[in-house]
């Protein structure tokens, strides 16, 4: 399993790379300066006409940077997670194989089990490190040594439990980012008070043009924050939904392909 961590740790290194490049390439080239153009004809339009009413432009929510790094850290959260999902249905399809291949009514003795912890351990490496030939393994093997099913069912329960609390806490990173970004909408808030604060003396002269844009960005910067965390929040659930299920099944499958056949004499 060792293996695996550098190997998950350069593909978070990577995306985030990418990511960066990929928000902020898009951002120079098509957001900015359709906002901006936006912006300057809006100017033009209200100075032509007094009743003139603003329109909502996508290009123009999204244009600060707070926006920015939010969209960033959004799409870099999607990555990982992906990389997190697809190696879960990975394991989870380990559940439609039998890997301990035992007909109904037969029975595993201990001396049996060196023959099936064999089949297993010639699996792919990559293959047995996943939790169903781990969990499967160190019943076996447990077995083996006590001769006892009730140890053996708590062996593989403590190894499909372990699994569960790493997984749990693999989802730290994801959690902080999900955290970080309405953080990131708030700074925004923020810097958009503050600036549309150090205006006030023009808004006082009847120039609010301004203060309106300031304001925007305090709003803007929030409504963007707000809207992805609550995309990435349900997404985050469904991954720790998906790895649950493979705890449970993977407790499950050794209880029915296994544990119930095993007899001590």
């Amino acid at each position: 399993m060792r293996k695996n961590i550098p190997v998950e740790f350069i593909y978070q290194v990577f995306s985030l790379i990418v990511v960066i490049i990929l928000v902020h390439g898009f951002y120079v080239s098509v957001v900015r300066p359709n906002a901006d153009a936006e912006l300057k004809a809006e100017a033009i339009s209200m100075r032509e006409d007094p009743d003139y009413v603003a329109k909502r432009s996508v290009y123009v929510i999204v244009r600060d940077f707070e926006q920015e790094a939010c969209f960033i850290l959004f799409f870099w959260a999607l990555t990982i997670m992906s990389y997190k999902g697809w190696s879960s249905f990975k394991e989870r399809a380990l559940l439609q194989s039998d890997l301990v291949p035992v007909a109904e009514g037969m029975r595993i003795l201990p001396e049996d089990t060196r023959e099936y912890a064999r089949q297993i351990q010639a699996l792919p490496e990559k293959v047995r490190e996943y939790l169903l030939p781990r969990a499967l393994l160190t019943a076996l093997q447990r077995f083996d040594s006590t001769r006892n099913v009730q140890d053996v069912s708590q062996a593989a329960y403590e190894e499909c439990d372990a699994e569960a609390d790493r997984l749990d806490s693999e989802l730290s990173m994801i959690r902080y980012i999900a955290w970080a970004i309405p953080s990131i909408g708030f700074i925004g808030t923020v810097r958009g008070i503050g600036a549309a604060l150090a205006q006030a003396h023009k808004a006082v002269e009847g120039d609010i043009a301004g203060v309106t844009q300031s304001l925007g960005v305090a709003f803007n910067s929030t409504f963007i924050a707000l809207l992805l965390s609550i995309v990435l929040m349900f997404v985050v659930h469904q991954l720790q939904l998906l790895q649950e299920r493979l705890v449970l099944e993977s407790k499950t499958y050794c209880d029915r392909r296994l544990i119930r056949h095993l007899k001590a004499r």
